[in-house]
């Protein structure tokens, strides 16, 4: 159990790890992914609303 604790140790101490600006352009480009998914599922959603109405408007 030592041996863990001493490893987990390491693990956190070493600085080999990413840095905290590569997070944010990690996150960035999470961020712009989901609002360009989010405005083509709103598109969408539009204009399937649209054409329903436009349907039961007719009948």
């Amino acid at each position: 159990m030592k041996k863990f604790g001493n490893a987990l140790v390491k693990f956190l101490k070493s600085e080999d790890g990413p840095t905290a600006v590569e997070y944010a352009v990690m996150l960035a480009l999470i961020i712009v992914v989901c609002i360009a998914a989010i405005t083509t599922l709103g598109t969408n959603a539009n204009n399937v609303f649209s054409s329903v109405g436009t349907s039961i408007a007719g009948s």
